[in-house]
């Protein structure tokens, strides 16, 4: 079947950027921000429906995900859904809007703070160069079952970059968690309650000692090798 003309304005402005990509990109070739606008001058936001098009499994890398991309590039990687079809172009479910309730409360739920670095709104990043923006994002969880669910969770702007396909397998974890010693798990249970990870005298000491040049790290060995013989 002949697929329509990524020129013809009676489709939707996603169905076209799809059609551009398909018949005027190619699969695994580069394009740029400059070319896409060119292409589509009546489209306000053309970058936008390009970005859509992740949300129904199309695969375009930024240059942020592909050191070989200069700032300007993307890269089409995979055609996903035919969303110039009718009933192909709607959203997943999980993609839904979120309502301000719904965010509050995930962000209440995670104390204001991204889950996967830590850092809280308005904090500086250690390279000072920008402060935090929390935003809310799905996280797709394996369960136990082998079934796919999607949660919300807190992520920091920089840590959301390029996380969209990014996975959790909660079956994995509560199998390694199970596996612990009693003690050991007690211990977690104890950082899991405080959410946070309190260190031991030893793993300070560890991070103490990795941050030694060479030579002080062997003295370092040294004295442990001859307190061991």
């Amino acid at each position: 079947m002949a697929l329509p003309s990524w020129r013809d304005t009676g489709i939707g402005s996603m169905a076209r950027a799809a059609l551009w990509l398909v018949q005027e990109v190619g699969e695994g070739n580069i394009f740029t921000k400059a070319e896409l606008r060119e292409a589509f001058p009546d489209v306000s936001q053309i970058d936008r429906r390009i970005r859509d098009l992740r949300d129904h499994d199309w695969k375009i890398s930024p240059s942020r995900e592909d050191p070989t991309l200069r700032q300007q590039e993307q890269r089409f990687v995979a055609q996903g859904a035919e969303v110039w079809i009718r009933g192909k172009s709607k959203a997943p479910k999980h993609k839904a809007s979120l309502t301000a309730a719904q965010r509050a409360k995930v962000l209440d739920d995670d104390g204001y703070l991204c889950r996967t670095c830590g850092i809280a709104a308005g904090e500086a990043y250690e390279d000072g160069i920008e402060q935090a923006v929390l935003n809310v994002a799905r996280r797709q969880v394996i369960q136990p079952n082998g079934d796919r669910a999607y949660q919300l969770i807190t992520e920091c702007k920089r840590c959301g970059a390029g996380s969209s396909g990014r996975q959790a397998d909660l079956g994995r974890v509560l199998e390694q968690a199970a596996a612990l010693s009693p003690m050991e798990q007690r211990v977690l249970a104890a950082w899991i309650a405080a959410d946070r990870r309190s260190l031991s005298p030893l793993d300070k000491l560890w991070g103490q000692y990795r941050t030694l040049p060479e030579p002080s790290r062997k003295a370092v060995a040294d004295v442990l090798d001859g307190a061991n013989d």
